[in-house]
C-alpha cells in the first residue's frame, strides 16, 4: 500500500457505520472541470469521536483497537479552516502496543481552488512524518502541489482534481440529485505522492429522524456513502482495474456532518461514532 497506515487514517475526514446502501444503477458523475461549488449546507462544526476494532481478518495480527479522534471545521469567511487531531493504539496477537497520533491541518478556499495543508505524523511519540505545501487548481480543473516538507518540490495534479470539503460538497449534492456514484482524483495533503484516485458510492437519502444525543441533527436527512481509494500510480499501470488502498464508509447529515464511520484497512477495520459535537462560530 502506497500509503501509511496512519496517513490512510488521516485522510478519512478531510476528508462511518454500515456500508452504503447499495445503489440503483446510475452513472458515473465526473468532477466538473473549475465548476464553482456551494458552501452553504457545510456547518462549521467541532466533533469528537471514539475508535474501537470493529473486525480483525486473518491472517492479519491485530487484537485490538482503540483510539479518539478530534475534528472541527471553521468558517473563515472565504475559505474553510480544518483540523483532526487522532490517536489510536493498536495491540497485536502477542500483546505488543504500538501508539500512534497524528495532527493534521488545512485551509481550503470555498470556490475549491486552494488549499494549505500541514501534517504531523508521531509513532510512540516520535515524530515520524511532516508533510506541509499548498496546492492550487486552475480554472480548467488541473492543478499543481507545492510541497515545502519533508522537502521542496512539486507534483502535478490531474484535471478535476477535488479538495476535501469540495469532495463532501460535490457528493452531497450529487446525493440529492439523485446520482450514486462520484468519480475523480482526489487532493488532501496526506500523502507526498499527489492525488489519488477515488470512487463515492452514494446511497439514496434518508429521511429526517430523531437523534437523542445529538437534537441539532434530527430535523435533517441523511446518507451513507462510501469512499475508495486508488493508487493513481498503481491505476495507470493495471488499466484502472486494481484493488483500492483503502475504503471508508460514512453517515453524512446534509450539513456535512458525519457522525458514523468506518475505516477499511483490509487487515482490520477501525469504526467511530461520534461522541461530542458542537457549533464553532465564524463566517464572515
Amino acid at each position: 500500500m502506497r500509503l501509511s497506515l496512519l496517513t490512510a487514517m488521516v485522510a478519512l475526514l478531510a476528508v462511518p457505520v454500515a456500508h452504503a446502501q447499495a445503489p440503483a444503477p446510475a452513472p458515473a458523475v465526473a468532477v466538473p472541470a473549475g465548476q464553482p461549488i456551494e458552501a452553504r449546507h457545510l456547518a462549521a462544526h467541532r466533533a469528537a469521536y471514539r475508535l474501537t476494532l470493529a473486525q480483525a481478518r486473518e491472517p492479519g495480527n491485530i487484537a485490538r483497537a482503540e483510539g479518539a479522534m478530534g475534528y472541527e471545521v471553521i468558517d473563515a469567511c472565504d475559505g474553510w479552516a480544518t483540523r483532526q487531531r487522532f490517536s489510536l493504539t493498536l495491540t497485536d496477537r502477542e500483546g505488543t502496543e504500538v501508539e500512534t497520533a497524528s495532527d493534521y491541518a488545512t485551509y481550503e478556499s470555498k470556490d475549491g481552488r486552494r488549499l494549505r495543508f500541514t501534517l504531523t505524523q508521531m509513532t510512540q511519540g516520535a515524530v515520524t512524518t511532516r508533510i506541509a505545501g499548498e496546492a492550487e487548481i486552475a480554472a480548467d480543473g488541473s492543478g499543481v502541489v507545492r510541497y515545502t516538507e519533508p522537502a521542496a518540490r512539486e507534483e502535478r495534479l490531474p484535471p478535476g482534481t477535488m479538495l476535501p470539503n469540495q469532495h463532501t460538497i460535490l457528493t452531497l449534492n450529487a446525493a440529492r440529485g439523485g446520482q450514486r456514484l462520484v468519480v475523480g482524483p482526489l487532493f488532501d495533503g496526506t500523502s507526498e505522492d499527489g492525488a489519488q484516485d477515488t470512487t463515492t458510492v452514494l446511497s439514496a437519502w434518508d429521511a429526517p429522524r430523531e437523534v437523542a444525543a445529538f437534537p441539532s441533527l434530527s430535523p435533517l436527512g441523511s446518507l451513507r456513502m462510501r469512499i475508495a481509494f486508488f493508487d493513481r500510480e498503481a491505476q495507470q499501470q493495471g488499466g484502472g482495474a486494481t484493488t483500492p488502498s483503502y475504503e471508508v464508509s460514512l453517515r453524512y447529515w446534509e450539513n456535512g456532518i458525519a457522525d458514523q464511520l468506518l475505516m477499511d484497512f483490509r487487515e482490520f477495520v477501525v469504526e467511530g461514532r461520534m461522541v461530542k459535537l458542537e457549533d464553532v462560530a465564524g463566517g464572515c
